[in-house]
């Protein structure tokens, strides 16, 4: 069971050695000016990314600190007896097969990616691979297996940190920042695809930003290099051979890769990582409210509007009521109830916010003392 992550051709005819020749040496000196136009094209005076003539030596420098995660998971009969097969449900065989299977207790195996951060052992992985393991075994590239043990995950963003004890320092690879990070820059993702052991694809970014409802705070990098089941939890480089992001979804109709996976940016992992090293958890702020996005021009969102105030919660103890709505949180707009959830959550536990509120008519300004976000919550 490996972690999942969710031609064109031409010719120019030639009349002849003597055409042959000339058109090449034509080519020659249009490429050459191609270049040099490109090159001064590019802005701050920077030359032009351009594809490496191989990838061996990015490879080379990188795949050392890419891990494989081999985890054992205890499933219970119930959680057995849910995997019923569609033709038997309703059926008279749906009860005995319940009744077989609910005190039964298998054991799963599972697959997926990870990589190195710190040579003392620390790695980054999906917490989809590891958050429900009972035994984890990380092979390094040498082929060196060692047990690990997790660190914290973060079930929001699919983010976990585990740890091993090597005998010595292990290879390990820096973060990028994947905010300067544009679409059609070429990047590199490694990992273990259907267990098969090290393996990089190449590809570029087709798309910043991209919310595939996984959850509230979406932001992938959206590749196009193959990234399969396996996969999860391994690292896209940049040309630097730096963490850009940590592949985490793909969208596909038959399970494997069909050119569209998602990475989380490494410009919010590094921040949960950091959190999970120093304290074991994520605590975001939380307002205790249920809210419905209110309609502007033309359909789009225009803010949001209160429709629940959780009693004894911090909105309610602000003196938020239903009805208000919601258009600014420390005077940045919140345009959806996507955004109110962002700005709410980035704000420490205990901390005061200013919630800008239009309530009939009239627009002020309400500060709330943010509370700690529960682990099932809308805003």
């Amino acid at each position: 069971m490996a972690a999942q992550p969710s031609t064109v051709s031409g010719r120019t005819p030639f009349a002849g050695l003597r055409g042959h020749v000339l058109s090449a040496m034509r080519g020659l000196f249009l490429g050459a000016a191609l270049l040099a136009s490109a090159c001064a094209a590019a802005p701050n005076g920077a030359s032009a990314r351009v594809a490496p003539d191989s990838f061996a030596p990015l490879v080379k420098k990188v795949l050392p600190a890419v891990v494989n995660i081999a985890v054992t998971e205890t499933v219970g009969g119930n959680e057995l007896a849910n995997a019923l097969p569609p033709a038997l449900r309703g059926t008279p065989f749906e009860r005995e097969f319940r009744n077989r299977l609910g005190k039964r207790r298998e054991q799963l195996q599972g697959a997926g990616s990870g990589f190195i951060i710190d040579p003392s052992g620390v790695i980054v992985t999906n917490n989809h691979v590891v958050g429900h393991a009972d035994q984890i075994v990380v092979s390094l590239a040498d082929g060196t297996e060692l047990p690990a043990t997790v660190i914290g995950i973060d079930d929001l963003t699919d983010i976990a940190v585990i740890k091993v004890k090597p005998p010595g320092p292990l290879p390990y690879v820096t973060w990028g920042d994947s905010d300067r990070v544009e679409v059609g820059d070429w990047i590199l993702a490694a990992g273990n695809p259907f267990g098969l052991g090290g393996s990089v694809t190449v590809g570029i970014v087709s798309a910043r930003g991209r919310d595939i409802g996984s959850g509230p705070f979406d932001d992938f990098l959206q590749l196009d290099a193959p990234i399969n089941p396996g996969n999860s939890g391994g690292p896209t480089f940049n040309m630097a051979g730096e963490v850009v992001g940590v592949n985490t979804a793909i969208v596909s109709p038959s399970g494997g890769s069909v050119g569209i996976g998602f990475a989380v940016p490494s410009a919010m992992v590094q921040k949960i990582v950091a959190d999970l090293r120093d304290k074991g958890r994520i605590d975001r702020g939380w307002l205790g409210v249920s809210v419905e996005e209110a309609p502007g021009n033309g359909g789009r969102p225009n803010g949001v509007v209160v429709a629940a105030v959780e009693r004894g919660g911090p909105a309610s103890r602000a003196g938020l009521k239903v009805g208000d709505a919601l258009v600014a949180v420390n005077g940045d707009a919140v345009d959806n109830a996507r955004a109110l959830i962002k700005a709410i959550a980035a704000q420490p536990p205990g901390s005061s916010v200013k919630v800008t509120v239009r309530r009939g008519g009239q627009q002020m300004d309400i500060p709330v003392t943010v509370g700690r976000r529960p682990a099932e919550s809308d805003g």
